[in-house]
């Protein structure tokens, strides 16, 4: 790989940073790569803001120009240079990298290679994904299956050309394997899968960052809300009236926010405007069990909602208080049975790993009481720290040593989904994600999330509705082009012929 390194000057990094107001910045002398260089620095050094600084950089706070550069690289046509700055403005003997012989697509990866491997020595840290950045994780060994690769070639290239743990590659490759098996009946070309956000719950759990607005504000205006949704609907119903609609999935927010009667109004519009003779998947999330009663549950059970999710997010009362979740572990089991009892067949539960002050011994726990009550999925996240959630203002006053994901919590999430007879079927990676970990689906045969699937992958369009939603249509030759929705809900409403205008001139593109 051609990496040279020297003897590097012994610091306090602790003092560095803390000095440097908590902040990395590197600086580079050309604008290349800067998403993968940004990702690699933040996944090593996960409690600092990076910023990744080039003559072309466009920036608000100029005087950030001005700062001394924690980190700097130097691109040449022949080599990379690669150094640490000390705060009395020493710098580390460089790393660098011999670029000459590179193949040019080959060059990128090489370049993550290299400058992944020196962040690693420099802080003794290895991550289960190596070098990967902004990518599916499943999207390479799937692409290697279409080609034909025995499954000894692809390891061999997630270990040695990405740098990824064999225990991440023989993951992600059983998975795209049986993303194989449960994509192929479907619609890709023909086909769309439709999205229904409803941006309102009950409170704003710590670390959400989704569209979200508390209900008990909006009361009076939901009905406006649904106006404006059904409007979206019908251009919808209208302008694929010859595709096949393959699944549904309303996501939120939290649906079950809504009053049974509007839930009712809801899916009556959609069970009248599409043709759900072809649907293969209905799903409602239930998330959050302080909003689900026995009325929602009979409403989503008779408009034949074949799956929902009732998600504690943990098992421990404590934490479930912290992150604003209003609600008792005591009634996640009430709500679990409730569905039960109302016909559900296919539930599925998520967790979350990483969550603040939670342990190794918390996570088992939260696994039993989940084995007891017997989902049929289970979705296991890694907490993802994201600016616009509270989390973010809760790790600065706290400290993010509270928070921890490790290889031995998700081993423990992992063996228990597969001892209630769960496989891993589809899996994602977010940015700052605790212990730089991922999100895997586990669930039994038959019971899988398949509008999961088909969003990850990008192989078929995905209309979204309501406020906060993307759009994303895909082309049989792959290209994805994309349109959003605004995300307050007031604009929304007062817009809502202009957000129909958007789609309609991206659904007319040849």
């Amino acid at each position: 790989m051609g990496l040279d390194t020297g003897r590097r000057m012994v610091y306090d990094r602790d003092r560095f940073y803390r000095e440097e107001a908590c902040m990395i910045i590197l600086k580079s002398n050309r604008a290349q790569y800067e998403y993968d260089i940004h990702s690699l620095v933040k996944a090593f050094y996960p409690e600092e803001e990076v910023r990744v600084l080039t003559p072309e950089s466009v920036i608000k706070d100029r005087t950030l120009l001005e700062r001394p550069a924690q980190m700097e690289l130097e691109f040449s046509e022949e080599e990379v240079i690669f150094r640490i700055v000390k705060e009395n403005g020493l710098k580390t003997l460089p790393y660098i990298w011999h670029a000459e012989g590179e193949e040019q697509d080959d060059y990128k990866n090489a370049f993550k290679r290299f400058f992944y491997t020196a962040l690693r020595e420099e802080t003794g840290t290895t991550l289960p994904w190596g070098n990967l950045t902004g990518i599916r994780p499943t999207k390479i060994p799937m692409a290697m299956l279409e080609d034909g690769k025995s499954e000894a070639e692809i390891l061999s290239f997630l270990e040695s050309r990405h740098l990824v743990s064999g225990e991440k590659a023989a993951l992600s490759l059983e998975i795209a394997r049986l993303e194989r098996r449960i994509l192929r009946p479907f619609h890709h070309e023909r086909g769309y899968s439709l999205y229904i956000g409803i941006p309102f719950c009950p409170t704003t759990c710590l670390y959400c960052s989704f569209t979200s607005f508390p209900i008990s504000a909006w009361k009076t205006r939901v009905s406006d809300y649904l106006d404006a949704l059904e409007k979206e609907i019908d251009y919808i119903a209208d302008a694929y009236r010859e595709r096949i609609l393959d699944t549904v999935y309303i996501g939120g927010g939290t649906p079950t926010s809504l009053s049974a009667d509007e839930l009712d109004r809801l899916l009556a519009k959609l069970k009248t405007s599409f043709d759900f003779t072809t649907v293969q998947e209905f799903t409602v999330e239930a998330g959050r069990v302080d909003s689900i009663t026995e009325e929602k549950l009979r409403v989503l059970y008779r408009h034949g909602v074949s799956r929902i999710s009732v998600n504690p997010q943990t098992m421990k009362q404590e934490t479930l208080q912290l992150i604003g979740r209003r609600h008792t572990v005591e009634q996640v089991r009430d709500a679990f049975f409730m569905a039960r009892e109302a016909g559900f067949g296919n539930i599925n539960m998520d967790i979350i790993l990483g969550l603040p002050g939670e342990t190794a011994e918390d996570v088992s726990k939260t696994i039993e009481d989940i084995r007891a009550l017997g989902p049929d999925s289970l979705t296991v996240h890694s907490l993802a720290v994201k600016r616009a959630s509270r989390l973010a203002d809760w790790i600065t006053a706290n400290g993010i040593s509270t928070l921890c994901n490790t290889e031995e919590t998700m081993r423990i999430a992992e063996n228990g989904a597969r001892s209630m007879g769960m496989a891993p079927y589809y899996l994602y990676r977010q940015k700052n994600m605790s212990g730089n970990f991922e999100n895997v689906g586990y669930a039994k045969e038959g019971k899988y999330g398949i509008y999961n699937i088909l969003i990850m992958e990008e192989v078929q369009s995905i209309i979204a509705l309501g406020a906060g939603t993307v759009t994303k249509r895909v082309y049989p030759d792959g290209l994805i082009r994309r349109c959003d929705t605004v995300k307050d809900v007031e604009l929304y409403i007062e817009r809502i012929d202009e957000m129909i205008r958007r789609k309609k001139e991206l659904l007319d593109e040849g």
